[in-house]
């Protein structure tokens, strides 16, 4: 590990964020792809299976996924027999999206992989410092899309 070195970029929260998703994101794939799944089809079928009857549309702005994008991921769920596109009762053009029972199984072991691994990545974090944890990446989140639109921030001078 690099903290002498990196002292200085440690200092920036957009710095922290990369290099603990980067150290943890190994792990999180490990842990998915036990049950087959990436990170991208097993956020997307949780959203499914949470929500049932949502169109791809609300699925892509759920996840923040381009929408070509989650065509590939929808197309390899339902390829897996773990989703199914059934026409939508309200808009003849779109599809429901819905699990089936083997999406849902799935799922459920995928979910059950994820939190033993997630409980290793948290260990020596009491609960109250993981729900201050959760809270304050939920506001980094929300800060960041509101800034999206900003074009230029401005910076005083010391």
């Amino acid at each position: 590990m690099n903290t002498v070195l990196d002292h200085r970029l440690r200092l920036f929260t957009g710095y922290q964020l990369r290099r603990v998703t980067s150290a943890a994101m190994p792990g999180v794939n490990k842990a998915l792809g036990l049950s087959g799944l990436r990170r991208s089809t097993f956020a997307s079928l949780a959203v499914i299976v949470d929500t049932p009857g949502l169109n791809q549309g609300q699925l892509a702005d759920a996840l923040a996924i381009e929408r070509p994008n989650l065509v590939r991921i929808v197309d390899e769920l339902e390829d897996r027999g773990l989703i199914q596109r059934c026409k939508s009762p309200n808009d003849r053009r779109a599809y429901a999206l819905r699990a089936t029972q083997e999406g849902r199984k799935v799922l459920s072991r995928a979910s059950a992989a994820l939190r033993r691994f997630e409980l290793s990545l948290v260990n020596g974090l009491s609960p109250k410092e993981i729900e201050a944890l959760h809270n304050a990446l939920q506001q980094i989140e929300k800060n960041a899309v509101e800034m999206e639109d900003v074009v230029h921030v401005e910076i005083q001078n010391p």
